[in-house]
């Protein structure tokens, strides 16, 4: 469903240059959450804004579907970004004066749906998330779990087969971050349409529980459990156990 192929991306130039990606290689199946970890630095934002279409990468190659892109600048894959991906961030980046429901269906009306359709579409997405009698509150009135799954809903809302997750639970506490993790296995175990997820995260509760790890480090990314992601052997976890 997604595959990414020898992706490079450096910033700066000449003595100044940061080569962060080293050509990253890596596969998404549909259905499937596959948490990405890695140290500060290491590049995990940069390839979600490479998938993501907000970013230009130096070489290689992205599929998603039946989309090819990776190098091209983000003003010519505004389709991307409008059919294919669907974002989450730390931060939930609600209007705090636009209701839950407007929150979902402005979002929408800007990708070219028309209003009526796109109010129809917020709702469905809302009552998936489990917020059916949350509608119309504002995000003042919701709690910060409450006010995620606005910003899930609304990253679902187009029925975009790919969401991508930057630090999600980032913001709520440990009871709303599981809450999310439900959600999250949920909209990928959808028998109708299952939605993939690529997720940055620093929690290794949450990385524990997606179906795979993926570790970026030293710009390429490899197949990880929480021992190698977090640097630590069986030893060194049984004692922070105790």
């Amino acid at each position: 469903m997604l595959e990414v192929n020898n992706l490079t991306k450096a910033f700066g130039s000449g003595s100044n240059k940061l080569q962060v990606l080293k050509g990253v290689d890596m596969k998404l199946k549909q259905g499937e959450m596959v948490a990405l970890m890695g140290p500060s630095g290491s590049g995990k934002s940069t390839l979600l804004n490479i998938i993501g279409g907000l970013l230009a990468g130096d070489s290689g190659e992205i599929h998603l579907n039946d989309q090819k892109y990776g190098k091209k600048n983000p003003s010519s894959v505004v389709h991307i970004r409008r059919e294919h991906v669907g974002w989450i961030f730390q931060d939930f980046h609600l209007l705090d004066n636009l209701t839950a429901v407007d929150n979902v269906a402005m979002a929408l009306e800007l990708s070219g749906m028309q209003a009526k359709d796109a109010e129809a579409a917020a709702k469905v997405a809302l009552a998936k998330v489990g917020l059916e009698d949350r509608m119309n509150h504002v995000p003042d009135q919701l709690s910060g779990g409450q006010q995620q799954r606005v910003a899930i809903a609304r990253a679902i809302a187009g029925n975009r087969p790919l969401l991508l997750a930057d630090e999600p639970t980032g913001n709520l506490d440990i009871a709303s971050g599981r809450e999310v993790l439900q959600l999250f296995k949920d909209l990928c175990h959808d028998e109708v349409n299952p939605i993939s997820i690529l997720m940055v995260t620093h929690d290794p509760d949450l990385a524990s529980n997606a179906d795979r790890m993926l570790l970026l480090n030293d710009g390429r990314t490899e197949a990880s459990d929480i021992r190698s992601a977090w640097g630590l052997d069986a030893e060194e976890i049984v004692g922070e156990e105790e």
